[in-house]
């Protein structure tokens, strides 16, 4: 970074600090604000990101990480105006972790590759004080993201199947124990089992570097985006949904399957501007 961008990053960070500190004193609505009032907004505003970052659309990611730098700023404000912490500490904070967790280019520590960052980085929070690997991980994620975090930790010390054959056949495991369960009509352990099965294609899915999060999202859009072709289609032809059985609307779905292909999950093109920032970046 040369010393012209660094001036500005400061000179702007000075900014947004300067003006939190004005809507606390000023503002009705940001004086109110509390750590609890702004935990759904913040969580709301990363979620508008993770939709930017879906859609590949720069400007929003930059409009979004902004959102999101505020609420930062908002919360070191609080925590200055509780005597607990500000915002140097949190920098300095984070600062000081990511120096300890990165031995291998703060130190003298050799490592082969991400792998074994992954697997330092484990190693290292326990000796910080942490009695279990799965410490870290939040309680309140969504319960798919939450799986595939709870996979990549233990993963890090190495408690991991060897390859994805092995975790296909515990796919098929949980399918035909999920399929015991239902013959007897056992709800509880269908929905155990259902659990199991997953949790194991979660695994699965990791092997093969797939983030299951974002693979649903997109079945989920490809799925509206044709479902609502279906309804226009259905429209122009003068019929209605709700007067239709289900054999009629498969053939309307059908021809909404053409239309929307099988890999189109409905998000907004790339546009030039995109593809051109995208191979600066690499």
């Amino acid at each position: 970074m040369n010393s012209n961008n660094k001036n500005r990053n400061h000179d702007a960070i000075d900014k947004l600090l300067d003006i939190m500190v004005a809507l606390r004193e000023k503002c009705p609505w940001d004086k109110k604000q509390t750590l609890k009032s702004l935990r759904y907004l913040t969580i709301e505003e990363v979620y508008e990101l993770s939709d930017a970052i879906l859609n590949n659309n720069l400007s929003e990611i930059k409009k979004e990480l902004g959102d999101i730098l505020l609420h930062i700023v908002f919360y070191a404000q609080i925590g200055m105006e509780k005597n607990a912490f500000d915002f140097a500490d949190v920098m300095e904070n984070i600062c000081e972790k990511l120096i300890i967790r990165h031995p291998h280019v703060f130190g003298d520590v050799q490592v082969a590759d991400a792998e074994d960052v992954k697997s330092n980085w484990e190693k290292i929070k326990l000796k910080e004080g942490r009695k279990s690997v799965l410490e870290g991980v939040p309680q309140s994620l969504p319960a798919m993201i939450k799986a595939y975090r709870i996979q990549e930790k233990v993963r890090g010390v190495n408690f991991d199947w060897e390859n994805s054959k092995q975790v296909l056949e515990k796919v098929k495991e949980e399918i035909v124990e999920f399929e015991q369960e239902a013959q007897v009509a056992s709800a509880d352990k269908m929905e155990s089992e259902f659990g199991d099965i997953l949790f194991s294609l979660i695994n699965y899915a990791r092997f093969h570097n797939i983030n299951p999060e974002d693979a649903l999202e997109k079945t989920n859009r490809k799925f509206i985006n044709r479902f609502k072709k279906m309804e226009a289609l259905i429209e122009k032809s003068g019929k209605s949904l709700t007067q239709m059985n289900l054999a009629e609307m498969d053939l309307y779905w059908e021809k909404a399957k053409q239309l929307i292909p099988k890999h189109h999950c409905g998000l907004d093109p790339q546009s030039t501007e995109h593809n051109t920032l995208n191979k600066n970046q690499t």
